[in-house]
């Protein structure tokens, strides 16, 4: 058997390439605050996978993605140990488009900041009166770049998110950036309703799309996970204040309050963290992982 190298690692995820197709990995690796962790959190890959899986799933209606087969059976034997088994995607290559879609449903973090200083978020004024963790009259699409220097994206306005596509694809910039804020804010829509009906608000989240073989717009990376999204629960909400949230929240917290923690978690609060990701998928899929 081959010994295979990612070609790409990022904090989380791994990227294999497979000759016409990708494998992602999602490891049980964990980061906050743009460090890695010594901890492992024992199936955060698997639901990060199985997540994003349900979600494809779900929204093919809407828009075409990039998964092929979660199943370890289609990929090279090397896929084929129990490290992989459940947290791997074969997925299509595409050629990833450089905006990063967030798209925000209710008013929190950095635009709860923003909207406290001026009223606005990424340069949409949203309507006087707001608190914190409001729900807004209507979802709004803010993009993002990656910035050049550094690793922080930089949020863009609408308007710059046509340059950015126009000056890589001359003559589809307008058509690409349009058709990423209506796809980003059609398939927010429809999962969140779904989400609701299960318990869970998703407050905000972000999608990656790249262009297929034939130059159609598909849905790339991850899907709507605890990682790339905002889940509330729905019981106990109410507008005012923070909310408590089914991500890293038990992690971050334990280190903002530890200092010399060393980047090392008691394992309690590993426990908690996966409790609240598998709870999230459950909820979410009405099956156990």
């Amino acid at each position: 058997m081959n010994e295979l190298k990612p070609i790409k690692e990022g904090k989380v995820r791994e990227i294999y390439d497979n000759g016409d197709s990708l494998i992602m990995v999602a490891t049980d690796r964990i980061s906050c605050f743009d460090v890695i962790l010594n901890n492992i959190v024992t199936k955060k890959g698997t639901v990060l996978t199985q997540m994003s899986k349900f979600w494809f799933d779900y929204t093919e209606d809407i828009l075409p993605n990039h998964m092929i087969s979660v199943d370890v059976n289609d990929m090279p034997e090397f896929f084929r140990q129990d490290r992989f088994n459940g947290n791997s995607m074969m997925v299509k290559k595409l050629q990833m488009l450089p905006i990063e879609c967030i798209v925000r449903g209710y008013i929190t973090g950095s635009g709860w900041a923003s909207y406290k200083e001026n009223g606005t978020v990424c340069g949409i004024t949203l309507p006087e009166g707001l608190k914190e963790s409001d729900k807004l009259p209507e979802p709004i699409y803010t993009p993002s770049t990656k910035a050049e220097i550094g690793d922080h994206d930089e949020n863009i306005s609408f308007e710059r998110s046509i340059e950015v596509l126009e000056k890589i694809y001359p003559g589809k910039g307008e058509e690409y950036a349009a058709k990423l804020r209506d796809y980003t804010i059609a398939l927010y829509k429809k999962c969140a309703d779904y989400a609701l009906s299960k318990g869970i608000i998703i407050a905000d989240t972000k999608f990656e799309f790249g262009l297929d073989e034939n130059g159609n717009i598909v849905v790339g990376d991850e899907m709507l996970t605890p990682d790339s999204s905002r889940f509330w629960p729905l019981e106990g909400y109410e507008a005012g204040h923070s909310q408590p949230s089914f991500d890293k929240q038990f992690a971050r917290d334990w280190l903002k309050a530890n200092e010399g923690h060393n980047w090392t978690l008691p394992q309690d609060i590993v426990d908690k963290t996966i409790a609240k990701y598998l709870e999230a998928y459950e909820k979410l899929t009405g099956k156990q992982l």
